[in-house]
């Protein structure tokens, strides 16, 4: 199995542990994005993983390309082009203080970048999966074209696509709201996976009692959204929706659900205490899910997997999930007591 991903990938400056921005004059300086920590989930669970983007031709391009290489990840797919390395600035949270982003991509290599300038042709060659996020589309019109150039080109090659909505607000300014493209762009996917946020922001479906807000979730709701959704979109065949109860920054209820047309298939819940780093979090079910819907008999096993890693991921820093099948599938298993193994 090939599985191709392809977004934006930035440099993240945080700085360290729960400080505030320049509370002390120090920044960590890592890589990460959401179909690249896609990809680096992918490898290391042992998937043939492309990642495609366009970076700038500076020593920054190089460097995120040796990243990602060191997982595992085929790079050489992807293009350079003109524009600049986008940035994002991350406070963590704690307690009752959320997270903060703040994003510096405008003008980036890939928000530049437009319909032809990626041969799609040469990326999909015995290529089986294709993943790609809502969050490309967001960033300018030209990719949000070439986005759609994207999965128009996976289809026709009768390749499987899955779509993480993930709806950004900060994001959406060149004058298309999110809702007109995604909606587009959601009827090349076969599988969908979002929050109840993505999905009623970016496709613009409601469904009453379901509150991006909420600290606590009516699971029965879900199962109505997600009905909706492939109601919506016919030749969808499976829609996988994260649940988060947030409690506060350190302390989250994590679990998720999935409709496949034939079943509503909810998983287990995980409470999550003393959270080290969610962003990520989605990203790494994305790849979890990915991974056990190629491997795994069943939906059920597919979705405990993408459940299990996701929840595995708030306990490690930075954007990528370094887990292996092992480490996820012993948390499947019910050995999620952190003691030290010797």
């Amino acid at each position: 199995m090939r599985v191709v991903t392809f977004g934006e990938i930035m440099i993240r400056l945080k700085p360290p542990g729960v400080e505030r921005f320049f509370q002390t004059p120090l920044l960590e300086a890592t890589y990460g994005g959401g179909e690249a920590n896609v990809a680096v989930s992918l490898a290391n669970y042992g998937i043939d993983v492309d990642y495609v983007t366009v970076l700038p031709r500076n020593v920054l391009g190089d460097e995120c390309v040796k990243e990602l290489r060191r997982y595992g990840v085929n790079t050489s797919k992807i293009v350079r082009g003109d524009g600049r390395m986008g940035l994002y600035f991350l406070e963590a949270g704690a307690n009752q203080l959320p997270s903060k982003v703040v994003y510096d991509r405008a003008d980036s290599a890939i928000a530049l970048a437009k319909p032809g300038d990626i041969d799609w042709d040469h990326v999909f060659h015995d290529v089986d999966w294709f993943h790609i996020t809502g969050i490309t589309p967001a960033i300018s019109e030209s990719a949000m074209q070439l986005s759609l150039e994207s999965v128009e080109k996976a289809k026709a090659k009768n390749i499987t696509v899955s779509c993480d909505l993930n709806y950004r607000k900060n994001l959406w300014k060149y004058g298309k709201k999110a809702h007109e493209v995604m909606r587009e762009l959601a009827r090349y996917v076969d599988v969908a996976i979002a929050n109840e946020e993505d999905v009623q922001k970016s496709l613009g479906i409601h469904v009453e009692g379901v509150e991006v807000e909420s600290g606590s979730l009516d699971r029965e709701k879900y199962r109505i959204l997600s009905d909706k959704v492939l109601d919506a979109y016919p030749d969808m065949k499976i829609i996988g929706i994260t649940l988060r109860e947030s409690i506060n920054a350190d302390k989250n209820g994590w679990a998720a659900c999935l409709n496949d047309r034939a079943h509503f298939i909810e998983s287990t819940r995980y409470e999550i205490t003393d959270i080290v780093d969610r962003v990520g979090g989605g990203d790494s079910f994305s790849g979890g899910l990915i991974f056990g819907l190629n491997h795994y008999e069943t939906h059920e096993e597919a979705l405990e997997f993408a459940v299990a890693a996701s929840c595995l991921k708030h306990s490690i820093g930075g954007d990528f999930n370094r887990v292996s099948v092992d480490d996820v599938e012993k948390l499947m298993g019910g050995d999620g007591s952190g003691r030290v193994m010797r």
